[in-house]
């Protein structure tokens, strides 16, 4: 009971701190933490939310990811892809920052929560793996251009109506000739400032410098009285946990498809930095844990007043090169942030919101690869495909962003049936170096038997491959009519179903309508079991099996001397 305790538990099995840990977990947490504030807000700022939110989703959430988590480093807290989701998502059920907006907010959080906490107590982390490369490049690139373009508002000083309004040229130019200048030269030079600390020791806390002197240009030149937008007065109440109001049937069924890819897009980023984690401590990954422990903090979040939450790969990063050496970092952190957010608050008074943007678009300018998309094309132009049709999809379906990753979803499920569907199917013969059954077309080799048609199917015989196998063997026998016999070199199928069975079986009458017989060579143990139990080798004048290729090249060619079928008997051989 003790061990199963602390296996839902993680944080029981942590291991006593040293002096010297603490010391690096305090500096750890201070650098992250320092760095979480600023982007906490501007985050909660890309989500539509009251920017205290952003704080909310920082604090708690963090503590019980790191308690319940398997991977204790990672930076948890608000992203800038799960709060552009989080935006996406309500753009067209309520007015952004209103209370209707805020209380969605929170369902969503919890939406996504529990179907992660259904997810890894029913251990389907595996699902995570539908989401593949091309798609999650497709979309994170799609979404990091929708996260810059929705900050031009702030960095222009321009509302977002205004922008959403312009429908010809000559509305345009009016609307950039209100362009505030301030808000302009806040927002460049934020960006070139953040671009070019980069250079000069990721661990330093450069987005919470610039923010502080910003506020302190910000205050000297009276930019708020000349109509400059800044921070002000954040409203932080640090509350217990509170149910929020019932939003009703409707909106909660309009809520659960974007909840179900926050919680399955949010995992593939929590993924992401929590594999590195492990690989770089030699550890064991326990996915399905970290999936509990995910849904645990967005459910947090949202009872906090916070919305939905993910790990950080930046902060996570800067957690491990800061020199973390355990989930004591974390606790820290959010002790600096809750720290901050009681006391500190009042010094963010002046930032200009510009500045904020600024944090946003430089936190994902990284995730523009367009180099990735030709990667693509040279290695799998199907893929590249998918990935730019998911791109496409995304940009073209926006504020809809959830069509995007299932329309990527859709194309690459396509093409992994197509893929099952159509295996490689290729004749055998013997390469002569090694006395190895290799592709006869590719080698340029002979054929084993002048009556027998040698085939290797490279996949599992089951539903998918076996129509394709049974047209293989009958397209060639009919352009072949002295072929009588069949060699299934089953060296590469791992698995059959009742289909492929019953392929089995209308081969076997195939060959036995020819007077000849079914040789399957090179089975596996498992799979030889499987077709003695369903009975498929009991009748050895039909079917004969053949352990290793020696004896399949020694049979074919006895065959081949002969004219007829060959009988071996009392020959034991190993199974592969």
């Amino acid at each position: 009971m003790n061990a199963r305790l602390r296996h839902f538990l993680p944080f029981l099995s942590w291991p006593r701190p040293t002096a010297s840990q603490l010391r690096a977990d305090g500096f750890a947490g201070l650098t992250v933490g320092l760095m979480l504030l600023p982007q906490a807000i501007a985050y909660a700022a890309l989500a539509g939310m009251p920017l205290q939110t952003g704080l909310y989703s920082a604090i708690l959430p963090l503590v019980v990811a790191t308690l319940f988590a398997s991977s204790t480093r990672l930076g948890v807290g608000p992203t800038a892809l799960s709060s552009l989701m989080v935006f996406a998502a309500l753009a067209p059920m309520a007015e952004p920052g209103s209370a209707q907006w805020v209380m969605l907010a929170i369902w969503l959080a919890l939406l996504a929560g529990m179907m992660q906490i259904a997810l890894g107590l029913a251990r389907m982390d595996w699902l995570m793996g539908v989401i593949t490369m091309p798609v999650l490049s497709g979309f994170t690139q799609a979404s990091a251009l929708l996260i810059m373009a929705s900050q031009v508002p702030a960095l222009t000083g321009i509302p977002r109506e205004a922008w959403q309004h312009i429908s010809s040229a000559g509305q345009l130019w009016h609307t950039l000739q209100r362009v505030d200048a301030g808000a302009l030269l806040f927002g460049a030079a934020g960006i070139a400032m953040l671009r070019l600390t980069r250079r000069y020791g990721a661990a330093i806390p450069w987005a919470a410098l610039l923010l502080g002197l910003g506020a302190l240009v910000s205050y000297g030149t009276d930019y708020a009285a000349r109509g400059g937008a800044v921070v002000g007065d954040l409203q932080v109440q640090l509350h217990g946990l509170q149910w929020p109001g019932w939003p009703g049937v409707a909106a909660l069924a309009e809520l659960a498809l974007p909840a179900l890819v926050i919680a399955l897009m949010s995992f593939v980023e929590v993924a992401t930095s929590a594999k590195t984690e492990h690989a770089l401590a030699a550890t064991q990954w326990r996915a399905a844990q970290d999936l509990i422990a995910q849904g645990l903090a967005k459910i947090s979040s949202g009872l906090s007043g916070g919305f939905s939450t993910s790990a950080s790969l930046s902060r996570s990063a800067i957690n491990h090169y800061a020199g973390a050496v355990s989930g004591w970092s974390n606790l820290i952190c959010a002790a600096v942030v809750a720290i901050a957010a009681l006391w500190l608050t009042p010094l963010l008074r002046h930032v200009p919101l510009a500045l904020l943007a600024a944090v946003v678009v430089t936190g994902v300018m990284g995730l523009i690869r367009p180099r990735v998309f030709r990667q693509y094309w040279s290695f799998s132009r199907m893929e590249a495909m998918i990935a730019l049709s998911t791109l496409g999809v995304t940009l073209a379906t926006a504020p809809h962003l959830h069509w995007g990753v299932l329309a990527g979803l859709l194309l690459n499920l396509i093409y992994f049936m197509y893929q099952r569907l159509h295996p490689r199917i290729i004749e055998v013969g013997v390469y002569p170096e090694d006395g190895r059954l290799r592709d006869r077309h590719l080698w340029g080799l002979p054929p084993l038997s002048a009556h027998v048609l040698a085939l290797r199917l490279d996949a599992g015989l089951d539903f998918a491959t076996a129509a394709a196998l049974e047209q293989r063997v009958t397209t060639a026998w009919e352009a072949n009519p002295q072929l009588h016999s069949l060699c299934l070199v089953a060296s590469s199928i791992n698995n059959i179903d009742a289909t492929g069975l019953e392929t089995l079986y209308h081969l076997r009458t195939l060959v036995a309508k020819r007077k000849g017989k079914l040789y399957l060579s090179g089975m596996k143990l498992p799979l030889e079991q499987r077709l003695q139990e369903a009975g498929f080798l009991a009748d050895t004048n039909l079917v004969q099996v053949l352990k290793t290729d020696a004896q399949t090249i020694e049979v074919l060619t006895q065959l081949d001397r002969a004219g007829k079928p060959v009988q071996m008997v009392n020959v034991q051989h190993p199974h592969p």
